[in-house]
């Protein structure tokens, strides 16, 4: 594995998340930008709606104007072999294997979707940590996000808290819905440290399960896609009876 991205793990495991500019070839963006327009155009199922969720910013409900916002294409590997390409595609396959030090399994039932954020009715995302309702027997996970064209503030980028995934933070900071709660001073002082991530097309980021998180409304006048991903090792197991064991995971080897 080349050096830089050795030293992009290291920055992972310390900071809570690393940026690979330019990590999918540009054929292959082509042709994940082309899919998810295409099955975005068409509503293939499954979708997550943004007037599901509720979040701030979405429409009240799916008969309001914009109810029929889609803020999820879900199941990405089983709905487009493009996509399933991309999970399982060497060069990520040999990063994640680097690391969690050996095989990797990628999880189905977390994340594994096409991510679209709406102008207008794209929802403002809250703070919170991914693993709030994963249930996995050790907190160690990494989601790979790729940004199939540019993430800023204005079309609704990633925010995070460096070294976040490394801190104890109470429970009571958090709200009923496992959102950081903005009315905690403490909590206040923490989000002073984060950061806006920019992401070009094609580029990756990777982040802990327990990096701390949110993004803001979409205020472009272009829909924003991106794909993404979880994988964790097999020695990590979800909890039997969880959503989170509730599809079959897909395992990555080394070819023998």
């Amino acid at each position: 594995m080349p050096e830089t991205l050795r030293s992009e793990i290291a920055l992972l495991r310390t900071q809570g998340f690393a940026v690979l500019p330019g990590f999918v070839p540009t054929s292959d963006l082509a042709a994940l930008n082309r899919m998810a327009r295409e099955q975005l155009g068409e509503r293939v199922p499954p979708l997550e709606f943004e007037a599901d969720l509720k979040y701030p910013g979405a429409p009240a409900s799916r008969a309001a104007r914009g109810g029929g916002t889609v803020r999820r294409l879900l199941q990405a590997f089983d709905r487009s072999d493009v996509f399933a390409a991309q999970a399982t595609a060497a060069p990520l396959r040999e990063l994640m294997q680097q690391y969690f030090a050996g095989d990797v399994c990628l999880s189905r039932a977390h994340h594994n979707c096409v991510m679209t954020k709406h102008p207008r009715y794209g929802s403002l995302t809250g703070w919170h940590r991914d693993i709030r309702y994963w249930s996995f027997e050790h907190e160690d996970l990494v989601s790979v996000w790729f940004a199939l064209g540019e993430e800023r503030i204005d079309n609704g980028g990633l925010w995070l808290v460096p070294e976040s995934h490394l801190m104890a933070i109470d429970a009571g900071r958090f709200d009923a819905a496992k959102f950081l709660r903005a009315d905690r001073p403490e909590n206040a002082a923490l989000l002073r440290t984060a950061i806006s991530q920019r992401l070009g097309p094609g580029d990756a980021l990777l982040f802990h399960c327990n990096t701390l998180h949110a993004a803001g409304p979409n205020i472009s006048d272009a829909v924003k896609f991106s794909l993404v991903f979880t994988f964790h090792g097999p020695d990590n197991r979800p909890q039997p009876g969880t959503r989170s064991a509730s599809l079959e995971e897909i395992q990555l080897r080394a070819p023998q």
